[in-house]
C-alpha cells in the first residue's frame, strides 16, 4: 500500500536530525495506513515473540526502536511513484482515514466500550482494502461511489462491488490486515464493517466483541461523512439503516449522539 508522499517528507526529516525523536515518528506513522500496517507486520511476527498481538503505533515503535523504524521508512520510501491523479484520488482515502481515526479514539474514550488503540486502529485500517482495490481496478472508486448511493435495507455498499469485481474492499481489507498481523478480532471488524445490519440485528450475545467495535466506527463513520468524502453522496444511506440499532447498542438517543458528535466536532478531532 503506497504511503502519503507527505508523511514520507515529514519522515525523511526527522530521521535527519541529530537526534530523531521516536514519538514524534510514531506519530507520523500512526496518520498513515501503509505505514502502521508495515510496522505491526514486524513487530507481530514470531521473531519478536510477542505472547499477544497489539495494535499500539506507538509501542511498536518503542519496541522497535529507531533504527529497525527508520530501516523500514527507507524501505516505503522507494515505492514505485504514484501519478498525480492517483494521489489527488487517494488523498479521499488517506484524508478520511486519519479522521475516522481519531474520532474512533475519541469515542472510544467517551462511551467506554473499546481499547483506544484498538479503536484507533480500527478506524485506521477498516478501509485499506480500498487503494488495492484502486491499484488492480482503475474503475474502482466510481463503483464505490456508486455503492454508497446504492446502499439500503436490502442492499450493502459490498454487495455493489461483488457484483463488479467478485470481490470488495472488506475482504481485501480483512487479508491485508492479516497479512499484518494484526488482531484477529480487528481483522474480523475490518471484514465485517460493512455487515453491520446483521451483526446488529442479532440479538445474541455472542457478537459482542465485535459489536463494541463496529459501534464505535460506524459512529465516527458517519460524523466524518465518509459517505461525502470516499462515497461521494450527499447521505449516509447505510447510517440511515444501522444508526439507530448502532445507538441502541451503545444506549445512546439520536439527540445524545447528535451532541456529542457536535463535541466531537468543535474539538477539532477531524
Amino acid at each position: 500500500m503506497p504511503p502519503q508522499p507527505q508523511i514520507m517528507v515529514d519522515l525523511q526529516m526527522e530521521q535527519y536530525m541529530p537526534d530523531p525523536d521516536l514519538a514524534t515518528i510514531a506519530r507520523l506513522i500512526a496518520q498513515d495506513p501503509g505505514l502502521s500496517g508495515a510496522l505491526l507486520k514486524i513487530i507481530n511476527s514470531p521473531h519478536y515473540g510477542l505472547s499477544n498481538r497489539i495494535a499500539s503505533i506507538q509501542r511498536a515503535v518503542d519496541l522497535l526502536g529507531v533504527r529497525s523504524v527508520i530501516n523500514l521508512i527507507n524501505a516505503q520510501s522507494i515505492k514505485g511513484e504514484m501519478s498525480d491523479e492517483t494521489i489527488v484520488i487517494l488523498n479521499r482515502f488517506w484524508d478520511t482515514a486519519q479522521d475516522v481515526a481519531n474520532t474512533c479514539a475519541t469515542l472510544a474514550k467517551r462511551v467506554g466500550s473499546q481499547a483506544v488503540d484498538e479503536a484507533y486502529a480500527l478506524g485506521l485500517f477498516h478501509d485499506c482494502g480500498v487503494p488495492l482495490m484502486l491499484k488492480r481496478f482503475p474503475e474502482y472508486m466510481g463503483v464505490l461511489e456508486r455503492a454508497y448511493g446504492q446502499a439500503g435495507p436490502d442492499t450493502r455498499i459490498v454487495d455493489t462491488e461483488n457484483q463488479q469485481f467478485n470481490t470488495n474492499h472488506a475482504v481485501v481489507g480483512y487479508y491485508t490486515a492479516r497479512s499484518w498481523r494484526l488482531p484477529e478480532h480487528l481483522c474480523n471488524a475490518i471484514a465485517n464493517h460493512h455487515n453491520a445490519l446483521a451483526i446488529f440485528s442479532d440479538g445474541s450475545s455472542s457478537q459482542a466483541p465485535l459489536k463494541n467495535l463496529l459501534s464505535i466506527l460506524k459512529m465516527a463513520e458517519h460524523i466524518c461523512a465518509a459517505y461525502r468524502v470516499i462515497g461521494n453522496q450527499r447521505a449516509d444511506h447505510e447510517w440511515n439503516v444501522v444508526g439507530p440499532l448502532v445507538l441502541d447498542y451503545v444506549g445512546l438517543s439520536e439527540y445524545d449522539f447528535d451532541n456529542l458528535a457536535e463535541t466531537i466536532r468543535e474539538l477539532g478531532t477531524r
